[in-house]
């Protein structure tokens, strides 16, 4: 009896393993090519649910055990199914509210931009304010910003600016109106710049980081509150549609962050959301770190995978859209950004003592501190503050993020990776500005712009983003946020406008470009065990695909469409 009682016993686990896993799937995904973009980049065929959460991911036979009298399938018929696909780098709340009083139309060239004026001056009131924002010199085909004498002859009774991220053009009316002429000085010791005519030294209309002088005012609807979270569901549903299932926001403002929060609550939230608080640097110290230290404590600072308040934002240099971002050598004569000054390298707006001083109460307080650095002079700039905090304590877990770093170099990279440093980027400016830069520059000083290549060989850890800021529709947008693009772009390198590629020696490979908008992203944002991969125990953001990511014809990749997004388990797209 004794032993007969023995070989009992010894049965129990094989009865256990026969009736399969104790947890049974809500859902199982089958019949599909799953890119998991685990550690081995494993293609699977099948994959359970339960809850929010992945049960498992592997063959038919594996995943089968996982079934339940009450499991629910979806059969995929062969269709790619990637993990959902994250955004870096955008700004939700002012790009859903861009159109809000009208339809902006696309913009190719100068004469665009002033008949659009003109148009709007048929509209507007005389002596209301005409503006005009984010139509980048770099994207009109004429390559400069309007002169201040094409801006009065298109609407000679109004206030005009056309302004393009920190810089601006504006008409003389405009000048008049905010106080700018001749004799007028910067003295409020922020960084600024008036261009001037060489001769008479009157303002050409051309201000560099000087918005702040600028006393226009806004002309057209004004949006209620509950307008306001309309629009921004309704950009979160379109960044569905393209496959994104989670963003960072990265340059959230108070009214901003309470408006995910408002959408988390109603369950109206449909991507995760990672937000970067934004901290201006131009303050003095003694307010900054009260803001810093009020982020700190924040009820939305505690981990939560739909919206966290996980980082701090400040700005380090102009950009290269518009001809301020700090470089290492002077930007050189240009009509393209009307810069007159052969010694002109762009515009810092933190000297590095407060740099360091900001960064440092940052991470002290587990905030990840980005900075917005274009130019290498400020990549440089943001590394050497690093280098300085590292020797105090160790950042390499702190993950401070370089935000933008078009513009890089061979130790920038080595450094970046030694120390832990990530960075969000944004392929799609390769591609629509590529062409510009290449002739202001020249090949040689874009050997590291955007080295995709070199910053996965290091080992530093890189994110795919947008920049989105304006209108909603992924290819309509300024910056354009449909991440297919943003991958053939960093497999191809090729810039429109142009027939060969920009530096190919930094492509990526198709594997790589997808892990810029999946799994590297989530570790960016500190998730990298929470999400970005289709793994067991994982969130189960996911997206299917109208075809093949991995072996489609290369340009087909833009074209690719999204036919569902789940999030969480749930289906909230589905073309």
């Amino acid at each position: 009896m004794f032993r007969s009682g023995i070989i009992w016993l010894l049965s129990l686990p094989l009865l256990f393993v026969s009736c399969g896993p104790s947890e049974k799937a809500d859902t199982i995904v089958r019949h599909a090519k799953i890119v998991t973009v685990d550690p081995n980049f494993r293609l699977a065929d099948a994959m359970a649910i339960r809850g929010d959460r992945i049960l498992a991911v592997g063959t038919e036979d594996e995943v089968s055990k996982y079934a339940g009298s009450e499991t629910r399938y979806v059969d995929l018929a062969g269709k790619t199914v990637l993990p959902g696909l994250i955004d870096s780098h955008l700004h939700a709340p002012a790009a859903s509210m861009y159109e809000f009083d009208h339809q902006v139309p696309d913009m190719q060239t100068v004469e665009d931009v002033l008949t659009y004026i003109k148009s709007r001056a048929k509209v507007v009131p005389e002596g209301e304010w005409i503006t005009l924002s984010q139509v980048f010199i770099t994207r009109l085909r004429d390559q400069r910003y309007p002169t201040r004498a094409e801006l009065d002859q298109a609407a000679p009774r109004h206030p005009v600016v056309f302004q393009t991220g920190p810089d601006a053009s504006l008409n003389s009316l405009a000048l008049k109106m905010s106080g700018i002429d001749k004799n007028f000085q910067i003295t409020d010791g922020q960084p600024g710049r008036i261009e001037r005519d060489s001769k008479t030294g009157e303002p050409t209309g051309i201000l560099r980081s000087c918005s702040r002088f600028i006393k226009a005012k806004p002309f057209g609807k004004v949006p209620t509150p509950a307008d306001h979270l309309e629009h921004l569901r309704q950009m979160l549903a379109d960044y569905n549609s393209v496959g994104i299932t989670s963003i960072v926001d990265g340059d959230t403002s108070d009214e901003e962050l309470e408006l995910y929060r408002q959408l988390k609550e109603s369950s109206r939230l449909t991507c995760r959301t990672f937000v970067v608080l934004s901290v201006s640097a131009q303050l003095p110290m003694d307010k900054i770190k009260a803001r810093i230290l009020e982020a700190a404590k924040s009820p939305l600072h505690r981990y939560d995978n739909m919206l966290w308040l996980r980082g701090a934002k400040s700005y380090l240099d102009g950009g290269m859209l518009t001809g301020s971002a700090y470089m290492r050598q002077p930007w050189g004569v240009s009509k393209v950004y009307s810069i007159t000054d052969p010694e002109y390298r762009g515009m810092r707006y933190i000297d590095p003592e407060k740099l360091y001083q900001i960064m440092r109460l940052a991470l002290e307080n587990d905030l990840q501190f980005a900075a917005h650095s274009v130019g290498d002079g400020a990549v440089h700039a943001f590394l050497d503050a690093c280098e300085r905090i590292n020797r105090e304590f160790p950042i390499k877990d702190k993950r401070p993020c370089i935000t933008h770093a078009n513009f890089q170099s061979a130790e920038a990279v080595e450094t970046m990776a030694r120390l832990g440093v990530v960075a969000n980027m944004q392929p799609a400016w390769m591609f629509l500005d590529g062409s510009t830069l290449l002739k202001q520059f020249g090949n040689d000083r874009l050997a590291y712009f955007q080295p995709y290549k070199s910053l996965f060989k290091q080992g530093a850890v890189v994110g795919g983003g947008s920049d989105h800021m304006q209108k909603i529709g992924s290819f309509r947008s300024i910056n354009p946020y449909n991440p297919f693009l943003g991958m053939w772009t960093t497999i191809t390198r090729r810039p429109r406008w142009m027939d060969s590629p920009l530096h190919p020696e930094q492509s990526l490979d198709r594997a790589d470009a997808l892990r810029l908008y999946t799994i590297n992203n989530a570790f960016v944002t500190f998730e990298e065990k929470e999400k970005g991969s289709l793994e067991a125990g994982k969130l189960a953001d996911f997206i299917v695909l109208d075809r093949d990511v991995l072996t489609c014809p290369v340009d087909e990749i833009p074209k690719i469409q999204v036919e569902k997004t789940y999030l969480g388990g749930k289906q909230i797209f589905a073309r």
